[in-house]
């Protein structure tokens, strides 16, 4: 969720060069106790959680034939970029998956512990590490078989080698759920002007609009570094019900889902299902 990575990697796939915004930790850091008040700085994250939670679970199972009946992420390793506080790690592991959530913000690492030791079926789930997601890269090669990077990208320094860290810790053929902001006028607009300063939905300074993200640059950076991108779902929020929905236009909010390529998915690229199919499948993800 809301942390910021910064990239400062000279050579592609160094792991020795990394840090951190420090402003931006301080920010995040003042509000790392506020992670888990449902109707705090953080509202509009937790409510997120009706629709994205749906469309990570559906997905992955249109995708796997193996179903474990109240436990459907069984045997799923999944890594939850930017874990914040654990907001999606923590419905993650009540699916059945085995999450490692990381975070800079120790203070961050710290709430998601304190949080998830509530219950015992989520403490042997979840493991929470401080790091930066680069700084995972030697020691988690090809580990996961999933990564979250929810509300993440869009405060990332360097989105390219983030991308490329991505697809170092996946496993061939994994799954890559992305949320994030699109750079409109419209984003400048609701996102910053209306969502930070006027209503305070979220927390002033949150977001830099330079950094928001087109979904047709990330899809660019994430087809040329090894992922098939499936789908881009347009996402709204309205702040009077404080409810998320599913929407054509990416004008605001998107979700991405991108598959990182393999020997067996190259070989059989015309056994998989048609686009179309995935796309409508997954906008009624959460409905």
């Amino acid at each position: 969720q809301l942390s910021l990575f910064r990239f400062t990697v000279k050579r592609p796939f160094s792991t020795s060069h990394s840090s951190v915004d420090s402003k931006e930790i301080k920010k995040f850091q003042l509000l790392a106790h506020k992670w888990w008040d449902e109707e705090g700085e953080y509202a509009a994250l937790h409510s997120m959680n009706d629709i994205r939670v749906p469309f990570i679970r559906d997905t992955l199972l249109s995708m796997s034939s193996n179903y474990h009946l109240g436990n459907p992420l069984s045997g799923i390793k999944v890594l939850d970029v930017g874990c914040g506080g654990g907001l999606l790690s923590e419905p993650l592991g009540r699916l059945g998956a085995s999450v490692t959530g990381i975070d800079p913000v120790e203070d961050n690492i710290r709430t998601a512990d304190q949080h998830k030791s509530f219950d015992p079926v989520l403490a042997k789930r979840i493991q929470y590490k401080s790091s930066s997601l680069e700084e995972i890269v030697e020691e988690s090669m090809e580990t996961f078989d999933v990564i979250v990077a929810s509300e993440v990208v869009e405060h990332v320094a360097d989105l390219e080698m983030f991308i490329k860290c991505c697809s170092q810790v996946l496993k061939p053929e994994g799954s890559l759920f992305i949320t994030t902001v699109n750079k409109t006028q419209l984003s400048y607009v609701l996102g910053i002007v209306v969502a930070e300063k006027i209503m305070g939905i979220v927390p002033e300074g949150t977001h830099e609009w330079e950094k928001f993200v087109p979904p047709e640059e990330l899809e660019r950076l994430l087809e040329s570094n090894g992922f098939s991108v499936k789908t881009v779902n347009g996402m709204l929020y309205n702040p009077l019900s404080g409810s998320w929905s599913w929407m054509e236009s990416t004008s605001l909010n998107y979700a991405m889902h991108a598959v990182k390529s393999g020997a067996w998915a190259q070989s059989h690229a015309t056994d998989t299902r048609p686009e179309t199919d995935i796309q409508q499948h997954s906008a009624t993800a959460g409905t």
